[in-house]
């Protein structure tokens, strides 16, 4: 891929994060320009209640807006279908992912030395302190990925990741909730189509609070895993 030839689809998911969105955008167009990537930013708004489709929209990006708040996984689904790149990137809208690091991310897929690339929080020098339940929920659904598919990651529910546009195209995605990390990355596998990672620097949410439930948001994620695994497409 000619990195100044290639279109790359920055998908966010937002649901009231109107403190940090507004920073997310300006630093991915910066990110942009100084590195001469071609680039898109699709902002899907999940129903937010405070400012942030406003903001939003006032940078000039590409932004949807759905009618009811469904969840990550829907907003993403949405993003994915609206998205033209070659290349599409996935990242947070709470300001934890950095998009400095978002060229780390593209090498292994300019260099065609990767299809999905994940950015993993536990691979960086400063390893993520997480809560204990969080973390020891990770490592239960990288264990079970790894049974299931063979494969070996350290942060299969990471939300900050770089893929060919063509992994999506004959992959029929169902979550609405945060669960859509693992199936996506499980039926990428199941495509035999190859997965990275690269260490990336993590900062926990300033503003607000996470709306994942341990609990509730962890049984779905453990059924999307299984439920990839068995289904084709």
């Amino acid at each position: 891929m000619n990195n100044d030839e290639t279109l790359i689809s920055v998908v966010v998911p937002v649901f009231n994060e109107e403190l940090t969105i507004g920073n997310v955008i300006e630093r991915l167009a910066v990110v942009a320009q100084k590195n001469g990537l071609k680039h898109e930013v699709i902002i899907v708004d999940d129903c937010s209640k405070d400012r942030s489709l406003k903001i939003s929209k006032s940078f000039g990006v590409k932004v949807f807006s759905l009618e009811t708040h469904v969840g990550k996984g829907y907003t993403l689904r949405v993003g994915f279908a609206k998205a033209k790149g070659e290349i599409i990137t996935t990242i947070d809208s709470d300001g934890s992912h950095r998009p400095e690091e978002l060229p780390s991310l593209l090498t292994p897929i300019i260099q065609n030395k990767a299809d999905l690339v994940i950015g993993s929080r536990y691979l960086s020098q400063n390893p993520l302190v997480t809560k204990r339940l969080n973390a020891i929920g990770v490592r239960l659904f990288n264990f079970l990925i790894k049974v299931l598919t063979r494969a070996d990651v350290s942060d299969s529910q990471s939300g900050y990741r770089v893929m060919k546009a063509s992994v999506l195209q004959n992959m029929r995605l169902n979550s609405n909730g945060y669960e859509i990390e693992s199936e996506m990355l499980v039926k990428t596998i199941r495509q035999g189509l190859r997965v990275g990672e690269v260490p990336i620097s993590f900062e926990q949410r300033t503003y607000g609070a996470s709306r994942l439930d341990p609990m509730a948001d962890g049984l779905k994620i453990l059924f999307s895993i299984i439920l990839a695994y068995i289904r084709d497409g």
